[in-house]
């Protein structure tokens, strides 16, 4: 399984993107593995879909990923905000390396580079 942040979904679904190619191509690079991410990274990503009434569009580009949910699971607040604390990131970030420890992902793909850093100071790979 290869987590993946919002940065990279955002990248890839939005053509004006400034990180589009570079984020579509982390994706195609990583299509031989299942991809995964936190509830919270979908619901940020499908955000300005929302707003712009493009929600079912952007829906269907992240089925065609096969993209899985992957659900915070009982406990999740005491690991967040110990991540949070730890890495002082922002908590959507933290989503992403929970998710990422919790699956025992393959790696995680962000476009962030403070992400990335805490990614694999906790022995996440990156992409």
């Amino acid at each position: 399984m290869i987590v993946v942040d919002a940065s990279v979904l955002i990248g890839h679904l939005d053509g004006a993107d400034p990180h589009h190619e570079k984020a579509t191509q982390m994706l195609l690079d990583a299509a031989e593995y299942p991809l995964g991410a936190s509830t919270i990274t979908i619901a940020e990503v499908l955000v300005r879909p929302a707003q712009g009434d493009r929600l079912s569009a952007a829906q269907s580009a992240l089925d065609a990923l096969a993209l899985q949910e992957i659900p915070l699971e009982p406990g999740a607040a005491f690991r967040l905000a110990r991540l949070r604390a730890e890495t002082r990131l922002k908590l959507p970030d933290c989503c992403v390396l929970l998710a990422a420890l919790e699956c025992s992902a393959e790696r995680a793909l962000t476009l962030d580079d403070r992400l990335r850093a805490q990614a694999l100071r906790l022995g996440i790979g990156t992409g």
